[in-house]
């Protein structure tokens, strides 16, 4: 019988992943970068996944009003040694994670699923 099957994140990761996100937030909020991909660009910061050792984290990002993701990335990773350096004063850890981003597919999921559900072949199913 297999003891060690991880069973999804670990309270640690879940609370980790929650202060980076909540410094990742305030960071994008109130810096204004020279980048240009990042010119004029909000972004909202919808979940931090970290890795089990706290080493990794993931950082899934949205920009406000949609738009074309990739020079958001682009310019994220052209930023990521100082987004490293605020996130390793405001949270206190053993070293401090690298830092990944990625675009949020969740709500084009979502909006996918609406339209399949608004179908008249399913809508007439689920009656």
């Amino acid at each position: 019988m297999a003891k060690n099957i991880p069973k999804g994140p670990s309270q640690r990761q879940l609370r980790v992943g929650e202060e980076i996100r909540h410094v990742l937030a305030q960071v994008l909020e109130r810096e204004e970068f020279r980048d240009p991909g990042l010119q004029g660009v909000r972004l909202t910061v919808t979940e931090v996944r970290v890795s089990p050792d706290l080493i990794n984290a993931t950082a899934f990002v949205v920009p406000l009003g949609g738009g074309d993701m990739t020079p958001i990335l682009e310019g994220l990773k052209r930023v990521n040694s100082f987004l490293r350096r605020e996130v390793s004063h405001a949270v206190r850890l053993r070293a401090a994670p690298n830092l990944f981003f990625e675009a949020d597919r969740t709500f084009d999921e979502a909006s996918h699923i609406n339209e399949l559900l608004h179908r008249p072949e399913v809508a007439r199913d689920l009656k």
